[in-house]
């Protein structure tokens, strides 16, 4: 994504707009996860390493922020994600 906003917001009803900025949220947080921790797999330098998969790390946590916020948004979410949590279950056998 890199800086890069992937939705027209005013395309966005009203009452769907917090949603989406959570969604965006989501994207550049995982975003920036898969650049940190491409960037430490290329550092050759070992505390530059450890450094970008530390902030790697802070951006998970940034990720379950937005989508704790976002599940207590919009319940559709929140249901089909308890929904594919449980299909993954039934298909590993757990």
């Amino acid at each position: 994504m890199l800086s890069q906003i992937p939705i027209d917001f005013n395309q966005v009803k009203k009452k769907g707009i917090d949603m989406e900025i959570l969604r965006v949220g989501m994207i550049a947080e995982l975003d920036a996860v898969n650049l940190y921790e491409q960037l430490a797999a290329m550092a050759e330098n070992v505390n530059i390493r450890k450094a970008l998969m530390d902030i790697a790390k802070e951006e998970k946590t940034h990720m379950g922020e937005f989508q704790a916020l976002l599940l207590e948004v919009d319940k559709e979410q929140k249901k089909e994600l308890e929904e594919g949590k449980k299909e993954i279950e039934e298909m590993s056998g757990k």
